[in-house]
């Protein structure tokens, strides 16, 4: 690791101890996550001419401190906030206490139940993941100014939802550790499938959602769903290398050359996965992690355990229902028995208006086709999903598979 990378792993390691202490001593979180981005900032500049503190997050913490007090004096408009400045400027910040992480408390408040999908995402980035604005804007293909927004809205919303930096009640915290696990899962699936755009993957969002989960395993270890997750993540991630080619087209999973794949990952994955189902409740995201796990423990595709990955699909199914849940399991339902027994079930689930313009199911439909030998009909099926995509890499894939089978062997 180069002496740039540490530096940006420790920085964002204390983002979120620092900003817990920050907002836990003076009680204003939008101006602390402000003070401590300038502190960041400083910390960049200064660390590699002056080297790193002994203590980082002390620093950090003296800095932001003292930015956020410059700040509330230069208020001039409000009288309160200018007394309580004075009244506190002569204090020296208390040093960042290793034995108390706030962690999952700015975890939980970045998710806070008024905000938005996309708003929790941004907000999560910036005040637990630690990059800048820029950064968040660059990974997520939106403008800057349009995160600067995000974030800006956020923390007004929190505020004016009267959120209080506390871990929520008993009765609603397992609810809001929910809302972090789904949107460290969005994070993430953005990285390793992005939406849109000319890249099918984003890596710097899939890292940074596994850094995060780290995290909140260590402070959660007990936590099924927690491992769980952070199982998917690392035996989907393991993936990456194979997934597309030099040149940034996808790679189906059935055609990877799995000697790229990330096989310490891999194993680190599959431990986390196994304890979790031993001594944890099964939830959803362990289940998924159980299915990736099959995939990536197979040598080669015929070696795949279907017939297990379809009972794991059912289990899913009653757990967790869902428009892509659905489609897995047909797949899975056409390796473990026949594609035209998928086929059926397929015409059913298009029922859904959830899946009627979703360009998966005329994927699906195509690979089903393809399996059962209706070339023709599986081409134009490949053709109506590129149509339907707005991620460049499947459309290219799509288009690739439809003219495969279009092209007429001599």
């Amino acid at each position: 690791m180069s002496e740039t990378e540490q530096l940006d792993h420790i920085l964002r390691e204390q983002t979120p101890r620092v900003l817990g202490a920050l907002t836990r001593r003076w009680g204003d979180f939008d101006g602390a996550e402000d003070a401590l981005q300038e502190a960041l900032l400083a910390a960049a500049k200064q660390w590699p001419r002056e080297g790193v503190p002994a203590s980082p997050g002390a620093w950090l913490i003296t800095v932001a401190s003292r930015r956020l007090v410059e700040l509330w004096r230069n208020e001039t408009a409000r009288h309160r906030r200018e007394e309580l400045a004075s009244s506190l400027a002569s204090r020296e910040p208390e040093p960042a206490d290793d034995g108390d992480d706030d962690t999952v408390t700015v975890l939980m408040l970045c998710c806070h139940p008024a905000l938005t999908p996309v708003s929790q995402i941004a907000l999560t980035l910036r005040a637990v993941g630690g990059l800048t604005t820029a950064e968040i804007a660059r990974a997520l293909f939106v403008p800057e100014a349009t995160v600067g927004q995000r974030i800006s809205r956020a923390k007004s919303q929190i505020a004016a939802a009267g959120g209080r930096f506390e871990m929520p009640p008993p009765d609603h915290r397992r609810r809001r550790l929910d809302s972090v696990l789904h949107v460290l899962y969005l994070i993430f699936s953005e990285g390793y499938n992005a939406s849109s755009g000319p890249s099918l993957l984003r890596v710097e969002l899939g890292t940074e959602a596994i850094r995060i989960l780290r995290q909140l395993h260590d402070r959660a270890p007990d936590d099924g769903e927690v491992a769980g997750l952070l199982a998917l993540m690392l035996l989907t991630h393991a993936r990456r290398a194979a997934r597309t080619t030099p040149g940034g087209d996808l790679v189906s999973l059935a055609e990877q050359d799995r000697r790229l794949w990330d096989h310490a990952a891999i194993a680190e994955g599959v431990e986390l996965v196994t304890t979790a189902l031993t001594h944890a409740q099964p939830g959803p995201y362990q289940l998924q992690a159980a299915i990736a796990a099959c995939h990536d423990e197979a040598p080669g595709v015929e070696e795949t355990d279907w017939r297990q990955i379809l009972t794991l699909y059912d289990l899913l199914g009653t757990l967790a229902p869902g428009p892509m849940v659905t489609l897995n399991r047909i797949v899975a339902l056409a390796m473990a028995h026949s594609p035209r027994e998928a086929l059926q079930e397929l015409d059913r689930a298009g029922q859904d208006p959830r899946l009627a313009a979703h360009h998966r199911l005329e994927a699906v439909r195509a690979h089903l086709l393809e399996l059962s030998g209706q070339h023709q009909a599986a081409g134009s099926c490949y053709i109506a999903a590129a149509q339907r995509t707005l991620s460049i890499p499947e459309q290219r894939y799509l288009n690739a598979r439809a003219a495969r089978l279009q092209t007429p062997i001599s």
